[in-house]
This record gives C-alpha cells, sequence and structure tokens, in this order.
C-alpha cells in the first residue's frame, strides 16, 4: 500500500489547483475525522452501551432510524458544521438544512447520508455515509435554494466512506476517483488505488427483484434481456445484490456491471434521494469512466426542486448503461 495519506494527497490536489485557498482541504479534513469516529462506533456496535437497533424517531423520509444513523448524523454535522468552510449542511436524516451564521460560515455547501444501508446495520453487512460538496452560488451572506437546489454537475467533490472488513474513503473533486484505506493502528487513511477505471463492461447486474411484480414493462424486459443466453453480448448477467448502496455501488465500480433502482408503479420517481444518494455517486462513477442516468436523462443535469427529491437510478460501466437505455427506451 501507498503511504500517502489522505490529507498528504488532498493538498498535494491543492498545490495543482489555480486560486485554491485551503478551504477545501480543510473540510475534507473533518470529514476525514468523522469517518474515523463513525467507523470506530461501527465497528465497536454491540460493545458496551448499546448502539443498535431502533431510536425510535421517524425520519423526514417517513422511515424508522436507527440509533447509528442518529450517532453519524450527529456526528458529521458538528464537526464539518464548526470546521469554519461551509455556510449550510443538508442531511437525508434532517427536513430543513442546518444553516451557519454568517460569522462562522464558509463558502461551501455539505451534503451527507450520514449512514446509507442503516437497516442492515443489525445483521452485520457492510453500510457506509455518502457525502457532496457544491460551492455557495447566489451573492450575500443568506442561503438560497440557489445554494441548495444545485444540479449534479456543479459539485465541487462527493464520496463515500464504506465501513466493511477494511473502512475504505473514496473520492473525487472532478480528477479521477481515488481510494484511502483506514490503517486502524495508525488511525490514518493510506492511498491505495488511485485513478480508479470502471470496467467498460461487466458480467453482473444489481437490482432488487422482489419488486418486480410492480416494475414497468420496459423494466422486466432489461432484467430479462440481461439473464438471457448469448455469448456474443457476454450474457447472461448474474445477479448480485446486497441492498445497501454503497455496498452494491462499490461492487459495481471494481467489477463493473450495472446497479439499478428503478422507479415503478408504486414509486413512479423511485425511491433513492438525487442530493444524498443519487448525484453524488453519477459524479463518481462519471470520473471512473461510468455512466449515471433516471432511465432517460444523465442523472448530473438533472436540477433539483426539493432537498428530499427522489429519482431512478441507473448507473454503471457504459456499455451496459448504453444497452440499458436502449431497452428502457
Amino acid at each position: 500500500m501507498d503511504r500517502t495519506t489522505l490529507v498528504q494527497f488532498i493538498r498535494r490536489q491543492e498545490k495543482m489547483t489555480p486560486g485554491a485557498t485551503g478551504e477545501f482541504t480543510n473540510l475534507m479534513n473533518e470529514v476525514l475525522v468523522g469517518a474515523k469516529i463513525v467507523s470506530l462506533q461501527v465497528n465497536n456496535a454491540g460493545l458496551g452501551e448499546d448502539i443498535l437497533g431502533m431510536s425510535g424517531r421517524v425520519n423526514v423520509q417517513g422511515e424508522e432510524v436507527q440509533k447509528l444513523d442518529d450517532y453519524a448524523n450527529d456526528i458529521f454535522i458538528k464537526l464539518v458544521g464548526e470546521s469554519g468552510n461551509i455556510c449550510a449542511i443538508t442531511s437525508e436524516e434532517n427536513e430543513k438544512p442546518v444553516i451557519i451564521p454568517p460569522d462562522r460560515a464558509g463558502k461551501y455547501i455539505f451534503m451527507v447520508d450520514p449512514l446509507d444501508g442503516s437497516s442492515n446495520i443489525d445483521v452485520n453487512v457492510n453500510i457506509g455515509s455518502i457525502f457532496s460538496v457544491y460551492r455557495k452560488q447566489s451573492p450575500g451572506p443568506d442561503v438560497t435554494d440557489d445554494d441548495l437546489l444545485q444540479p449534479g454537475h456543479q459539485q465541487v467533490a462527493a464520496g463515500y466512506i464504506i465501513y466493511g472488513p477494511s473502512t475504505l474513503f473514496v473520492y473525487t473533486s472532478g480528477n479521477g476517483v481515488h481510494t484511502f484505506t483506514l490503517d486502524p493502528a495508525l488511525g490514518e487513511f493510506f492511498l491505495s488505488t488511485q485513478d480508479m477505471k470502471i470496467p467498460r463492461q461487466g458480467s453482473t447486474y444489481s437490482v432488487n427483484e422482489g419488486n418486480s411484480q410492480v416494475w414497468q414493462e420496459p423494466q422486466k424486459k432489461l432484467v430479462e434481456y440481461l439473464k438471457e443466453n448469448d455469448k456474443e453480448t457476454k450474457r447472461p448477467y448474474k445477479l448480485r445484490y446486497i441492498g445497501s448502496l454503497v455496498a452494491d455501488f462499490h461492487r459495481t465500480l471494481l467489477k463493473g456491471g450495472i446497479f439499478m433502482y428503478p422507479g415503478d408503479k408504486k414509486s413512479p420517481e423511485g425511491k433513492l434521494r438525487y442530493a444524498f444518494e443519487a448525484a453524488p455517486m453519477a459524479m463518481i462513477v462519471e470520473n471512473a469512466g461510468g455512466k449515471a442516468s433516471n432511465g432517460k436523462e444523465r442523472i448530473l443535469d438533472i436540477k433539483p426542486t426539493d432537498i428530499h427529491q427522489r429519482v431512478p437510478l441507473y448507473i454503471g460501466s457504459p456499455e451496459d448503461m448504453d444497452r440499458a437505455h436502449a431497452l428502457l427506451a
């Protein structure tokens, strides 16, 4: 493993960026500290204090909140909110944005899904945190919808932390996708893969087929196509589905293929949040050579109308995505 730390890597990139002020580096430092704290708590879940199970609270999405959801949310909001580098934080767990007072505010907007896949916590399946960073757009001290509802292509950076057999920090600031692995003995993230590239075609698809009865016909035809036997197009594909977006996406990023969370007859707009899940993952996959869409248009071109807006998501290898678009059309 390369002994370059995450902070060293970001500082090197900062020196190559004209006009860099160091604010982004400071912000990322707070994010990685939060990742270390949450990683430790996830790894110790079930030991000592009771951190497993439900908190008894229901979030803005109408979902029951796990205790670790609340814990991770509090950690990221506290650390990032006190960094002096941001003017607002939006979280999947909070109905409204957290606005930083102007005298302590910076120029960035921070968006976070503090603990994605939290329904898998109690069964010890990989979970993660997803984040993205935007730059404030409106003049003056007030935070407006122009700042909070930006299209994904205006992200300054996006990343996720996956808590599994090892804790990985995967991020992009528009110059490639880079992975860092946490050394628990030293408490440092070290560079493990620089400039990751997704395979042009994979051999797996990832989707919750338990919802197939409520799928629209184009989605049913797409999955049937992937199951067909055709050596020329390297089919059939194998089904691989964990039910934790960070885990399913990370496997797709490494191995290729396609991850799908379509809209259906019950939820036409899908269930994944644009700001907290779809947009950051789309920025990452595109910087790795892949593609992401809602089945019709590029995810990063969508301008959301609500902080908690949901979208269908198709994301993965470019050749698999092209075939999917042709069939969905």
